[in-house]
């Protein structure tokens, strides 16, 4: 999960910086959500699957299949 998230953020050409003012969290909490040293709440998952248009499954590594045909 932990990987998707960051190569779906590097995917979008966005920093990190960017990334956590999109989630209205610290770079540093953020970072934490990539290393995989803090659990990423729910609403912070929902948040990721809506705005890169996938789903929570393929972040959370349930599936390979990156589109998000629920809309």
């Amino acid at each position: 999960m932990y990987r998707r998230i960051r190569e779906l953020r590097e995917d979008a050409d966005l920093t990190q910086k960017q990334m956590s003012a999109i989630l209205h969290c610290s770079q540093q909490v953020y970072s934490n959500y990539e290393l995989g040293q803090r659990d990423i709440p729910t609403s912070i998952l929902i948040a990721l699957a809506k705005h890169f248009e996938t789903s929570t499954d393929y972040i959370l590594g349930l599936t390979d299949k990156k589109e998000n045909n629920s809309q």
